[in-house]
């Protein structure tokens, strides 16, 4: 009678955390097991991981592209970044790989020289820069979705998937908290408080950010609580939970990518 009495209720129902854990896996296989395990850190919102004074507007965010560009492990790819008001769409050209495709022997070239184009370009939205956390997030996207792309692997779920798999692997280069504080933004307190203009698009609603950013916390075994004190205060609670949740989902997972990456 009492047996489900105190039983906690999941998270996320069950598709939603299974694809979550199959991305993750896909993710582990096929961009760099080795650079998750060893250098891949939890980027927090700070001076400690964005140090440093600026005197304008551009520096600030090249100073912010550079660090975020590091800490993705893309450090050497031939990825520019350019000022909102030059920035033109382009195809994307394609690169080779000699070496790793992320981390300190990643050596990719442009295998094509498309138009002119030695670079793949990134910009970013002016209307971030008083937002930092949403800066950081949407470059951290910009490369994810580069990184996938450059790949060519689909996510689990395929093609319709993609926007959300972004989401999912710039929380596994390290941004899931800058990730899960700006996957919603709220709109009371003062008119003159909220830019609806400089927040970033969202695959991941908040849970599904949580969720992800949990499952990274407990692969890299980082402690709930140093995650904890980085959150908004909302989402903490969900966070917890999923931390718990996950930390038994993956000490008995058949995955075979997932207990690589814990062992």
């Amino acid at each position: 009678m009492f047996a489900g009495l105190f039983n906690s209720k999941p998270v996320l129902d069950s598709g939603s955390s299974e694809w979550i854990l199959d991305t993750f896996a896909w993710a582990l296989e096929h961009f760099e097991l080795n650079v998750f395990k060893a250098d891949t850190q939890l980027i927090l919102p700070s001076n400690e991981f964005y140090p440093g004074k600026v005197s304008s507007i551009s520096e600030m965010a090249q100073s912010v592209f550079d660090k975020t560009l590091a800490y993705a492990g893309m450090q050497h790819w031939p990825v520019q970044l350019v000022q909102p008001q030059h920035y033109q769409q382009h195809n994307l050209p394609k690169l080779s790989f000699a070496g790793g495709v992320r981390g300190a022997g990643s050596a990719p070239v442009i295998a094509g020289d498309i138009n002119g184009q030695q670079n793949i370009l990134i910009s970013y939205n002016p209307n971030q820069i008083n937002q930092p956390q949403d800066l950081i997030a949407s470059y951290a996207q910009s490369l994810s979705a580069v990184l996938i792309l450059q790949q060519g692997h689909l996510p689990p779920g395929g093609q319709e998937f993609m926007p959300q798999a972004v989401d999912l692997v710039a929380c596994f280069m390290g941004f899931g908290v800058m990730l899960a504080n700006t996957a919603y933004q709220f709109k009371g307190g003062c008119g003159s408080c909220y830019n609806p203009r400089a927040n970033r698009e969202v695959a991941l609603p908040e849970q599904e950010m949580l969720y992800c950013l949990a499952l990274f916390s407990v692969l890299k075994a980082i402690p709930a609580k140093t995650v904890l004190g980085q959150l908004k205060p909302h989402l903490k609670g969900t966070f917890k939970k999923a931390y718990k949740e996950l930390a038994q989902k993956v000490k008995h997972s058949p995955n075979p990518a997932l207990l690589a990456a814990v062992n």
